[in-house]
């Protein structure tokens, strides 16, 4: 597991935090504290000023002073020597959950200033960054407008209680993996569970969600567990926060596995568009009442705003999303992912409708996306990424096809090294760009 360290600036009122650029790797859109990786290149040089930790490896402490000047282009050495830093604490180290592809051991460290510092910061990770109270990020992150990862909404809490706080905190996401699934909450309002389900390799999850306010209905989506024991996990987990409705955004089985059991345990009807109803059949839903949900439906509010059904068409015929009218966010299902690929093909997939249904949610412009595998993220850059790489993919078979080359040669030239296990997905998912290139006449 490798290791990082976060600056955590504060002046005896207030915090700076950062919001990285969408289009980053890692955490893209997540309100953040400056930080990264430790290097290799690290020194291992003890740091003789009296404020620096004396149990911190050296590493970590010169990996600070490293990320600080090449994001914020500030010297903390200098800032120690001057008076400006006034204080440096060890306040805790959080250890990203296995659950997450990117996996760090985390080291924060609080920079006390004697006032807030004007950094330069690093355009190219940095979209902006800012001082303000706890409180006043706490606040922005109840409106939804925040999204972070749970170390950093705790971080914020703990200031938000005690400004001066300077002591280790309690970072370690506050469930117990023998007996429930994860649960965070990145964006306020959206709490995402994480149970092990039977989906695409090398994704082994796939995201469900609650949502909906108190006063309005409450809808679990996508419930889809592996097994009766990890069935049981999740079923300890949703029940802490409770459900109206469970709705199921498209027929494929790591979305909906198990779905009826828990519909049948809780007595809550399930919602889905007509197309998924009739693929999965109606015999699945016995005892259990259907409603069926088609673009523009209003199904419930979040944070005060109403959430709409969209149809997004590609990957599954009758796959659904949906979002808040202010665009805060919006649920994709498996239109992207950030684990892995998503494939089009077979009698429910058509690439056209894939290219259109990214195309539409790109122009709604959402501020944070939500994949049904892998972690939130802000902005609409992935969904921009993907639609560039599936039309350069295109340009790539039509020219295959204009040599000659048939599916199987095209499959060897295009999927170099691809695991085995995986060429007949890839094959589904040339067959669909052919089927395009063919409708569309793109052939010379």
């Amino acid at each position: 597991m490798r290791e990082s360290v976060s600056a955590v600036f504060t002046t005896p009122e207030q915090i700076f935090f950062i919001k990285r650029q969408n289009y980053l790797s890692v955490f893209p859109g997540y309100y953040a504290t400056p930080g990264g990786k430790v290097d290799a290149t690290d020194s291992e040089e003890v740091l003789s000023h009296k404020l620096w930790p004396v149990h911190m490896k050296p590493q970590i402490l010169h990996a600070l002073i490293r990320e600080v000047k090449e994001e914020l282009n500030y010297d903390l050495l200098a800032g120690i020597e001057s008076g400006e830093v006034i204080a440096i604490d060890d306040i805790g180290i959080a250890i990203t959950p296995e659950f997450n592809p990117y996996r760090f051991k985390n080291y924060y460290v609080k920079i006390t200033m004697r006032a807030p510092k004007e950094f330069n910061l690093d355009k190219n990770e940095v979209e902006f960054g800012e001082w303000n109270t706890p409180a006043k990020f706490m606040q922005r992150y109840y409106e939804g407008l925040v999204l972070a990862v749970p170390p950093a909404v705790t971080l914020l809490k703990t200031f938000e209680k005690n400004p001066q706080h300077n002591t280790p905190i309690e970072m370690t996401l506050p469930h117990d993996p023998d007996t429930e699934v994860p649960m965070i909450e990145s964006i306020y309002g959206v709490r995402q569970f994480l149970p092990l389900s039977h989906t695409f390799p090398p994704a082994n999850r796939t995201n469900s969600f609650i949502i909906g306010d108190d006063n309005a209905v409450k809808y679990l989506i996508d419930p889809s567990p592996r097994d009766e024991e990890e069935l049981e996990k999740f079923v300890k987990s949703i029940s802490k926060i409770g459900f109206d409705k469970i709705l199921i955004t498209h027929h494929h089985p790591d979305h909906y596995e198990f779905s009826r059991d828990i519909a049948l345990q809780f007595k809550v009807p399930m919602e889905m568009s007509e197309f998924t109803y009739t693929i999965i059949g109606k015999e699945y839903f016995r005892d259990v009442e259907v409603k069926l949900l088609k673009e523009g439906d209003v199904i419930t509010k979040s944070l005060g705003h109403e959430v709409r059904i969209y149809e997004v068409p590609g990957h599954d015929e009758g796959q659904l999303a949906l979002a808040p009218d202010n665009m805060s966010w919006f649920l994709v299902g498996d239109l992207i992912q950030t684990i892995g690929t998503v494939v089009i093909g077979g009698p429910e997939g058509d690439m056209q409708k894939y290219f259109d249904s990214l195309n539409r949610v790109i122009k709604l412009n959402p501020k944070n996306v939500i994949p049904s595998h892998g972690i939130i993220i802000g902005g609409t850059n992935k969904l921009v990424e993907t639609l560039k790489h599936r039309q350069e993919r295109e340009e790539q078979i039509i020219e295959l096809l204009g040599m000659g080359r048939n599916i199987q040669q095209i499959l060897e030239v295009i999927y170099v090294g691809l695991k085995p296990e995986l060429l007949p997905y890839a094959l589904k998912t040339i067959e669909a760009h052919i089927t395009k290139i063919h409708n569309q006449n793109k052939l010379i």
